[in-house]
């Protein structure tokens, strides 16, 4: 009998989907390895490299979308990968996750794409709205679950980065007269291993499932053409495994996106098929293992994304300090146009953190990308209020957060701190920090 083949899956984060192809692994008779901080150590000694826990090949998994500093990601992604073989090599996975790279590799294979303009100044984007008619698609160039995306007007003005990450503007797609959807094809090689269609929520525009979006089987329903497609993105890019994005226009199919990590779980619910055993059974066989096909087809039909048996046991440490902040902080908070320090006031009973709309202006927060109700006090009416994506800096930390917009010019501070940056800290109500400005206001 073979030996079983040591396979690796490259994942720092917790996510479903790791813990299923790692459950894959074992259910269809090899060994696999979780390599995470806990248990991961490289040696370089001599003309020689090694990894601990050693492994066959490497199923790669690092989410370069959901970092601050992507480049670190990349840089351990492309260590490995020197060493061992790897399923979504480095360099494909860099691509995908940067839109207009993978635009640029798609348009020079012939694949369709929305109309996209990447400028490098504010100025040369917003001069190129009005290309775009009466609603189009702003991006920051890489995000994911839907962030950093927005449906803007033609008169919401635009800035060449959001944060530290650039930005484009794209044509937004769609078929006249039917509901805002677009497709997922999960492929894995050159096989599909089915596809949704992905419907927006209720009062959003965006269709990811991570935001509400709902999901229907479209496995049998598409012509081999669109199929033919998806496949056809996933291997110009170079991924092994990809969750293709497609739309539909008036004129045919184009490519929006190619995801190295897309998630499994809407997938499931559409096809009741879990693309794990799949990806697992390719890792396998690209070391030299064997697998059974049928078994594959069995493990498939259940999403198995329980703790596997091989996930590191962390080593103690001693109890790090909490970090406190006080009822007032100093904060440093940022948009799209600029940044401010300013004092903020914490409010352990705000859902989410507030921002008065001056400051907001005077940063650039925006562009809004979706409503929020609120109830204040003992009142039983709701209001609305716009909702923008801020960055917020507190002690060496900082959090993107989405936060009100309201006229706060009645009240001391102009940044109310809600729960979503509190659950961080530890609030000790007692400390008090204090803003010549805002003590200037005040009085």
């Amino acid at each position: 009998m073979a030996e079983p083949v040591r396979v690796g899956v490259l994942s720092l984060h917790n996510s479903k989907e790791t813990k299923a192809i790692l459950n894959a692994v074992e259910a269809l008779g090899h060994d696999p390895e979780w390599l995470r901080a806990e248990n991961t150590v490289v040696r370089f000694e001599g003309e020689e490299a090694s990894l601990a826990p050693d492994v066959d090949v490497i199923v790669n998994r690092l989410l370069l979308s959901n970092t601050d500093q992507p480049l670190e990601e990349l840089g351990l992604a492309q260590t490995l990968a020197e060493i061992r073989p790897m399923l979504n090599p480095p360099d494909a996975t860099a691509k995908a996750a940067h839109k207009t790279a993978a635009a640029a590799a798609l348009v020079a294979a012939g694949l369709p794409v929305p109309k996209t303009v990447l400028a490098l100044s504010s100025d040369q984007l917003n001069r190129v709205r009005g290309e775009f008619g009466a609603a189009a698609v702003y991006k920051t160039a890489i995000g994911t679950h839907g962030g950093g995306a927005w449906k803007v007007g033609p008169t919401d003005p635009l800035t060449a980065r959001v944060g530290k990450r650039r930005a484009f503007i794209q044509e937004l797609l769609g078929r006249q007269g039917e509901p805002i959807r677009d497709l997922r094809v999960y492929v894995v090689g050159d096989e599909v291993v089915g596809a949704m269609f992905r419907y927006a929520a209720e009062r959003d525009w965006r269709t990811n499932v991570a935001r509400g979006g709902s999901v229907e089987d479209a496995t049998d329903r598409l012509p081999a053409a669109v199929f033919d497609l998806a496949r056809r993105a996933a291997s110009v890019i170079g991924l092994d495994y990809a969750g293709v994005d497609l739309i539909e226009g008036d004129d045919g199919w184009y490519v929006l996106e190619v995801n190295p990590t897309a998630g499994f779980r809407g997938l499931y619910r559409a096809t009741g098929y879990s693309p794990a055993p799949v990806i697992a059974g390719r890792a396998i066989e690209s070391a030299g293992g064997a697998i059974d096909r049928e078994r594959i087809e069995t493990l498939a039909s259940t999403l198995d994304d329980s703790v596997p048996s091989c996930k590191p046991v962390p080593a103690p440490i001693p109890d790090a300090e909490p970090i406190t902040i006080g009822f007032t902080e100093q904060v440093v908070v940022s948009g799209t146009g600029g940044t401010r320090t300013v004092v903020a006031k914490s409010d352990s009973g705000a859902t989410r953190t507030s921002i008065d709309i001056r400051l907001a202006a005077d940063i650039g927060a925006g562009p809004i990308h979706t409503v929020s109700r609120v109830r204040s006090g003992s009142s039983k009416q709701s209001t609305t209020r716009p909702v923008v994506d801020l960055v917020i800096g507190i002690g060496g930390q900082q959090h993107t957060v989405a936060a009100n917009i309201e006229d706060r010019s009645h009240m001391t501070h102009r940044l109310l701190l809600g729960r979503d940056v509190l659950k961080h800290y530890t609030l000790d109500v007692s400390r008090r920090v204090e803003d010549a400005a805002e003590v200037a206001r005040e009085e």
